[in-house]
């Protein structure tokens, strides 16, 4: 599938190179790019199961069901914008930290975090 500005290598998983991310997922994360109007360099996608991250949890989250990535964001005009478009393209997972926003499209209760 051709994607308008990503391409599905950039989500592979950063320690098993693994990549099951969803191509929805992609699709969503374009309309998102293309309302906020600046590049976005993608930190995190699809983290397999083993990850090191994966495996502290309980049980494996969006990253590695494929639907979450972390943008990184330069600046709080970034964080807001990315925060604004991905409420209303309904992403219902956000995180926001001082350098990335995390977006997912998890089906449970959307939820609004900070780290």
């Amino acid at each position: 599938m051709t994607y308008k500005y990503f391409k599905e290598e950039e989500f592979a998983c950063q320690e098993t190179g693994e990549n099951k991310i969803v191509p929805e997922f992609i699709e969503r994360l374009d309309q998102l790019r293309e309302v906020c109007d600046f590049p976005f360099h993608i930190t995190s996608g699809y983290r397999s199961p083993e990850h090191s991250l994966e495996k502290a949890k309980i049980k494996p989250g969006t990253h590695a069901q494929g639907i979450a990535a972390d943008i990184h964001a330069d600046n709080g005009i970034e964080r807001r914008k990315i925060v604004e478009e991905a409420l209303k393209l309904g992403f219902n997972g956000i995180g926001v930290a001082k350098s990335f926003v995390h977006v997912d499209i998890r089906t449970t209760a959307p939820v609004m975090w900070t780290y």
